[in-house]
């Protein structure tokens, strides 16, 4: 039987979800927030008009946060304000006009931020915000602190803004957690630890991952203005002495996130193929390096794989340039899942041409894997014209060498899928089959 089976395709939301409290009495604008927030983002709106709704509203369910005005006609001194910090609800207040003593609010209603209505661009801002506390749930922060008092307060606040949370006590603990959770983003460290300073945790972490992976921000209650310089010296992105203004903790946190997103997503078009969105031959290339750098010095297996659509052209041909680029991205989502479930590299060389990287992977077990994504093939429902379309690949598979170049390891993965076309089509040729004839 074989053992490996690619994952089917999935049509969950890949956008985070949640559940908002809205609680605004003007019923036009509730209106009008409540259909761009389900708009814009994927989650569920539950209107309030009144005190006593949102009462009900919070007796009833849960919610990830509230956006909520300041007065209500049942209540009209901010008591929803009181409510929700019971509640113990994230608030976005989008208020009239500015309140007294806001910044001594922000931190005693647990504001996870707050916008004013004074000017024609303040419904754009609010449901920015609400966007941005939903995203954050896919940010997974690691704070750093051997001080529990001092910890535990960061890391509520930094759960009202609905981050993923992990926590270290020392900087040998931390640089483990980095290790263990790759999902990791975001590093607030503070200086003074029992086992290494976030000074030397800080230059640790840099000499493992660039700012455009990881972002560090440093924090201390030390009263030396010279720390800061010592941490951005070392790497760190930024740096905030304690005790925290928390509307500045929130706006740089906030900004070192958007820093992330944008490189990410600048990354990603750099290393994306932007018809299949698996990786491109420059990408794969640099992952494929990496992980022979790693083979070469240990006794872990490996191996590489060509597969090349059958006939392609020929698809292209009868069937039109639309239906070739759609044969392409299914042919991609299968491999994309592929390398997610069995840790694989996975890339468009060019064309009809794809690459797969497979460390830590016998030959055997390649051979078995490459024969389930031809399986798998065989069994996926292509179309033309409305009409069922038979696809079948080649693939040509090859153990990793050491000391070999990767372009000498890709000639021999193409040498074997030039028998494997020679020899019919729709199978895989390795030096398995080779052994066997």
């Amino acid at each position: 039987m074989n053992k490996f089976r690619i994952a089917e395709a999935s049509n969950a939301a890949v956008a985070p979800s949640a559940d908002v409290l809205l609680i605004e009495d003007s019923v036009a604008l509730s209106l009008l927030l409540k259909r761009r927030i389900e708009a814009e983002t994927n989650a569920t709106v539950h209107l309030c008009t009144s005190f006593a709704e949102a009462e009900r509203a919070l007796d009833n369910g849960q919610f990830t946060l509230a956006l909520t005005g300041h007065n209500l006609p049942d209540a009209a001194d901010g008591e929803i304000l009181e409510l929700l910090t019971d509640r113990d609800v994230p608030t976005i207040l989008f208020s009239g006009s500015v309140i007294n003593d806001l910044q001594s609010n922000y931190a005693k209603y647990r504001l996870v931020d707050y916008i004013i209505k004074d000017n024609h661009a303040t419904l754009d801002a609010a449901i920015a915000a609400v966007a941005k506390v939903i995203a954050n749930q896919m940010i997974s922060v690691l704070v750093v602190d051997d001080a529990n008092a001092a910890r535990t307060d960061l890391v509520g606040f930094l759960q009202r803004q609905n981050f993923r949370i992990y926590e270290a006590v020392t900087g040998q603990q931390a640089l483990q957690c980095l290790i263990d959770e790759p999902s990791i983003e975001l590093v607030i460290t503070d200086y003074y630890m029992p086992d290494m300073d976030g000074y030397e945790l800080t230059k640790r972490i840099r000499a493992l991952h660039g700012s455009d992976r990881i972002r560090i921000i440093g924090v201390s209650a030390s009263t030396d203005r010279g720390l800061s310089a010592q941490f951005l010296k070392a790497g760190a992105s930024d740096f905030l002495y304690r005790p925290f203004v928390p509307e500045e903790l929130q706006c740089r946190v906030n900004n070192n996130v958007e820093t992330l997103v944008q490189l990410k997503r600048l990354r990603h078009l750099a290393e994306r193929d932007p018809l299949t969105s698996l990786y491109n031959r420059r990408a794969f290339f640099e992952r494929a390096e990496k992980h022979l750098r790693i083979f070469s010095v240990s006794e872990i297996a490996g191996a590489i794989a060509i597969l090349d659509i059958d006939h392609f052209k020929r698809i292209n041909d009868n069937f039109g340039h639309e239906t070739g680029d759609s044969v392409l991205r299914q042919v991609a989502e299968m491999l994309l899942r592929a390398a997610q479930q069995y840790k694989l590299v996975a890339a468009r060389l060019g064309g009809e041409e794809f690459a797969l990287f497979l460390p830590g992977m016998s030959i055997e077990d390649a051979q078995e894997l490459c024969n389930c994504l031809l399986e798998d093939l065989r069994r996926q429902a292509f179309a033309a014209n409305g009409r069922p379309l038979q696809v079948t690949a080649s693939i040509g598979l090859a153990s990793l060498y050491r000391n070999e170049t990767l372009d000498n390891q890709l000639n021999a993965a193409d040498q074997m899928l030039y028998l494997a076309k020679t020899g019919g089509r729709d199978r895989v040729f390795s030096e398995i089959v080779l052994a066997e004839l």
